[in-house]
């Protein structure tokens, strides 16, 4: 490879890396999915959903994503307040590539991955 590409490739993977530890997350690939589903979700739905995820967590990781431009806030002024989250245009994109990834991860599985649940 030449030193351009070289620096190319070193790019893309400190670009993955970085996404990767807002994905890598516990409960931010669950919280993506959830949100995939729906065109728009309120916090307390997402948090049935998700089932044992704390509220505190949930908060943490909708502003880490919000941050990363994955998802966007939509706050009502009304009483009580009502706020929707939704994935962001960034975000559609990347459920094609998790997508890919996802039946990948499961073709390559490891014996020890095998039993291994999501939580």
């Amino acid at each position: 490879m030449e030193r351009k590409e070289l620096e190319e490739e070193e790019q893309k993977c400190e670009a993955i890396n970085n996404i990767w530890e807002v994905l890598g997350r516990k409960w931010a690939l669950l919280i993506l999915k959830n949100l995939h589903t729906k065109e728009a979700i309120r916090f307390n739905e997402l948090k049935r959903t998700l089932g044992e995820i704390s509220s505190t967590v949930l908060a943490a990781r909708l502003l880490e994503m919000e941050r990363e431009g994955l998802i966007s806030k939509k706050i009502f002024l009304e009483i009580p307040p009502r706020v929707e989250y939704r994935l962001t245009a960034r975000a559609r994109e990347l459920g094609a590539i998790l997508k890919d990834l996802g039946e990948w991860a499961l073709r390559w599985k490891s014996p020890r991955m095998a039993s291994t649940k999501i939580q």
